[in-house]
Formats: structure tokens, sequence, C-alpha cells
């Protein structure tokens, strides 16, 4: 097993390989301000072609060697793929960059000026932050406590799941079908994450590695396989039977959690006895409504909905 250290210094010689030949593009195009942003650019570039080998060399096999359903809509499917080279290659990061980014360094920046102080939550126990991995575990409770309450927010406050619908209308969930959403819906959602990060202090190497864990877990939450980890390790991670019950057609408000199980259980919004039924939203099957066909079409059908219009 390689080591921790070890796998750092490989990852950030990788990360350094594919700076370097930026930085004299920078600075000819009179970007020299922008070598932290790059260089960190350069890192998530490199996790999302490590997600998309896992994703190709595991979770795609995983599929076929127990497949759930027969897979039909080969159109739909590749369409998820398109959304899921966007998300993990660092397109919709990009955008990202040039839109929230600045506006939270800015307001950010503002209250540090005015004394707020640097605060970090794995700071509340003394010793903890020399036990990265104990640090890091309490950031993936908080945060995933927050994606609870945001994934709630999806589907309880109604223009919100205009745009969140679109996740809910593929019909034939596999393990692209994660980043199947409106980009508004992941720019709010984003917009939260990030300000989270910013308050609770978390490092940008931690940050980086949670994201990573969170899309893969995601990915195989979404995967086309029947696959049942049983009474106990069901309630300790969110499986893909568990996370399929959220996609059922006749899903009720229950199963938000992202990560972990335990926020459903704790506030009664848990099922582990809805197995796998068909997935998808009931307007498509008794009345036909259209969530669109390609990327373009459902962003814009999207919009219509956001407006009252579709």
């Amino acid at each position: 097993m390689i080591d921790q250290t070890v796998f750092s210094e490989i990852f950030t010689n990788a990360q350094r390989a594919l700076f370097e030949p930026l930085v004299p593009w920078l600075y000819a195009m009179g970007q020299g301000h922008l070598l932290e942003d790059a260089f960190a650019a350069c890192g998530w570039f490199l996790i999302g072609l490590m997600q998309m080998a896992i994703l190709l060399l595991v979770l795609v096999p995983l599929q076929r060697w127990r497949p759930l359903e027969i897979l039909s809509d080969r159109a739909a499917i590749r369409t998820d793929v398109v959304y899921t080279l966007i998300h993990r290659l660092g397109l919709f990061r990009l955008i990202l960059f040039f839109t929230l980014d600045p506006v939270f360094k800015a307001l950010f920046g503002a209250l540090r000026a005015q004394g707020m102080p640097t605060w970090h939550l794995d700071q509340l126990w003394p010793g903890i932050t020399d036990l990265p991995w104990v640090s890091f575990l309490i950031y993936l409770v908080a945060f995933d406590f927050l994606a609870y309450w945001i994934h709630r927010g999806q589907h309880r406050i109604g223009l919100w799941w205009q745009l969140h619908a679109l996740h809910h209308s593929q019909r034939q969930l596999t393990v692209w079908s994660d980043n199947r959403n409106h980009f508004l819906d992941d720019l709010m959602v984003d917009a939260l994450i990030v300000a989270a990060a910013l308050v609770i202090g978390v490092g940008p190497e931690q940050f980086m590695l949670l994201i990573a864990l969170t899309q893969l877990s995601e990915s195989l939450q979404h995967a086309n396989v029947r696959l049942h980890a049983g009474p106990v390790l069901e309630r300790l991670w969110v499986t893909p039977r568990f996370h399929r019950a959220h996609h059922g057609l006749e899903s009720g408000e229950h199963n938000y959690g992202v990560l972990l199980p335990w926020w459903d259980m704790l506030f009664g919004t848990a099922r582990f006895d809805l197995g796998y039924g068909p997935t998808g939203l009931m307007d498509q099957v008794t009345h036909g409504r259209d969530y669109g066909r390609g990327l373009l079409a459902q962003q814009f059908l999207g919009l219509k909905r956001l407006v009252g219009k579709a």
C-alpha cells in the first residue's frame, strides 16, 4: 500500500509537471497573478483524470458484472457522460473561477480586513491537527451534514426543485448519472459548499480530497448494479440500493443522504425497505413531460420550468 506521504509527493510532482508549461503562457498574457490559481486548477484536473480512470476501470466493469437492468437508452447515457466530463475534468470549475471565486475572495477578504479571525473546525479539539485522518473525518461529517440539508432544500424549495428535477429525470441510472444536473443547480450547491469551506477553515488539500471522495461515492451510488451491502453496512454509508430508492418513481421525501445515511436516520427520512424499483419522475410516465434529450435542451427546459413556462 502506498504511504500517504509518498502518494502526496507523487501527486504534487505530477501537478507541477502540468503547471510548469503554463507559466510562460500566463506571463505572456499578462496573467502572472493567476499562478496560484493555475497550480490549483492543475490539481483539480489531475483528480478528475484519476476519477475517470476509476470510473472506467472499476465502476463500469462492476456494472457489467452485476447489472440491475438492461440499458436501452444509450443516447441519454452518452449525454450523462458529457456532463461527467464537464464536471470532473474542470470545465465547470473554470466557470466557478470566473463567477463565484472573485465574489468570495472579495467578501472574505473584506471580513478579514475587519478583524474576522480565520477559524478551523478541527482546532476545537486540541491535538487533532496532528492527526490528519481524524481531522479529515471531522470535516467529512460536517460537510455531509450540510449536504444533507442542501439536498432536502433542492426537493422542498419549489423553484430549486424545478432545476433539480433534471437530475431525477434519468430513467436508467448509471455511474455517469451523478453529474446530470442543471448548471444553475450546481452553481447554487457549489456556492454553499465553498462558503462553508471558507467559514470552517478546511485546508485546500483536504477540500480536494473531500470533493473527490464525495464524487466517486456518488458515482457508485448511481451505478446500474445489483449490490446489497447488508443491514449493517447500509446504515454506515449510502449504497446504490439506498440511493436508488431516492430516485424511485414512487419516491417520497426520503433518502437524502449524500455519503452518510445517518442524517436520514436521525431526522426520520430514511427508508431501507424499498429495494430496486423503477426510477424517474412520475409526470414523465403519467403526462409525458419532456425534460430534454440532449444537454442544451435539458438546460433550456430547466430555465423554462424555473419561470413557469414548461
